[in-house]
């Protein structure tokens, strides 16, 4: 059997879309060739971790980013990949970021590399670091290592076709050796059951390019009989933003804001919900560079309503009025008229709850997706 190596510089497990996104395919990869060796970040630890079974035949190893900035995170964990990369002698490795990945570029011999493209720093980082769009030379060093990464790569896999059509005609990517791979989820058993008031949830991180503002703004406007959580992963800036928002708007009593929760508890507030909000901003992140987002499918899967901006990664999704509602982006008035159809329409609740799931269940699970980069794995390995 090839010996697999699995790289991303994230930690896992997390209560993150990128954390779920790993295991999934991990655990599909060890499976099919019995051991996946994988490699990510440590929380404060300044030594490599001894490998752990995280998964059955996913063997995992903590290793350090400590530093003062980014960078300094970065370079101190490709510091310590480069010797377990070395010395695996791994006929095949995957990565999720330039950031791990651009080491790989050295090796000898080199391993079939597979780039997972979920997003690239050189769009993404300006956006948690706007002075980073500022350092000319930062975002071209950037821009340099995506290229040089995606045309080592022997095959990229990329969750939307949005992001598949970035990558090829803004970064040059050869349009042969890309796959798109849409995310997937663990269907939850039963279905739905709102608790009245009825709550709306916005799940996922509170990055700007979320428009988890748009959410708050619209359960103001709904008023005294709706109420919104917001369960994210983000830093106390943000939070302490969207705290103070909400109180402006004489919210606060209804918007509450929890920190990020495992996939258990979320799916145990999923199954209370009555819409699940996903009111993603028009920006190069969103619109250009694309994404998949997981939380329009999870809500979908969770057999909830789902009320999303209308942008062509949604539209990958699913269809309006049959899978899901979509308003015009950033319209606070479109959220709060959908969600007032469907407090208005118990029909058009349950039958968009249904029929979303059904469509998740046809199109958008794990294993669909772990086929998938299985096959892809098969035209590189032969096996």
């Amino acid at each position: 059997m090839p010996r697999i190596g699995y790289v991303s510089f994230d930690t896992v497990p997390a209560p993150k879309g990128a954390s779920t996104h790993i295991e999934a395919f991990s655990r599909a990869l060890a499976a099919r060739y019995g051991r996946v060796d994988l490699f990510t970040v440590a929380g404060s630890a300044v030594a490599p971790a001894s490998a752990v079974e995280r998964w059955p035949g996913v063997f995992h190893v903590e290793l350090p980013a400590a530093g003062a900035s980014l960078i300094d995170r970065v370079l101190c964990f490709r510091r310590f990949l480069e010797r377990p990369l070395r010395e695996g002698a791994y006929d095949a490795v995957q990565f999720r970021s330039i950031f791990e990945g651009f080491p790989m570029l050295r090796l000898q011999p080199r391993p079939k590399l597979v780039f997972e493209v979920n997003g690239l720093p050189s769009i993404e980082l300006k956006h948690r670091y706007p002075r980073a769009a500022d350092d000319r030379e930062l975002m071209a060093k950037l821009m340099a290592q995506e290229r040089a990464c995606l045309a080592a790569a022997d095959r990229i896999v990329t969750p939307s076709g949005v992001t598949a059509r970035f990558l090829e005609h803004a970064r040059g990517a050869a349009a042969e050796r890309v796959r798109v791979i849409p995310n997937g989820v663990w269907l939850p058993a039963g279905a739905a059951a709102p608790v009245d008031p009825p709550r709306l949830v916005y799940f996922g991180t509170l990055s700007p390019w979320q428009g988890v503002d748009v959410a708050i703004r619209a359960a103001a406007m709904l008023g005294d009989g709706v109420r919104l959580t917001v369960v994210g992963s983000g830093n106390a800036r943000q939070r302490e933003a969207l705290v103070a928002l909400a109180a402006k708007l004489g919210a606060a009593g209804r918007v509450e804001i929890l920190p990020a929760v495992d996939r258990a508890e979320l799916g145990r507030l999923l199954a209370e919900s009555f819409a699940v909000l996903a009111p993603l901003a028009v920006n190069d992140r969103n619109v250009r560079q694309g994404c998949c987002p997981l939380k329009v499918l999870e809500g979908m899967a969770a057999g909830v309503p789902v009320i999303a901006s209308d942008l062509p990664v949604v539209r990958e999704l699913g269809e309006h009025g049959r899978h899901l509602l979509t308003v015009k982006p950033g319209s606070v008035d479109q959220i709060a008229g959908a969600v007032g159809r469907l407090r208005a329409d118990a029909e058009l609740w349950r039958r968009l709850a249904d029929e979303g799931r059904a469509h998740v269940e046809a199109n958008f699970t794990w294993e669909r997706a772990s086929n998938s980069l299985i096959q892809v794995y098969a035209e590189l390995v032969g096996c």
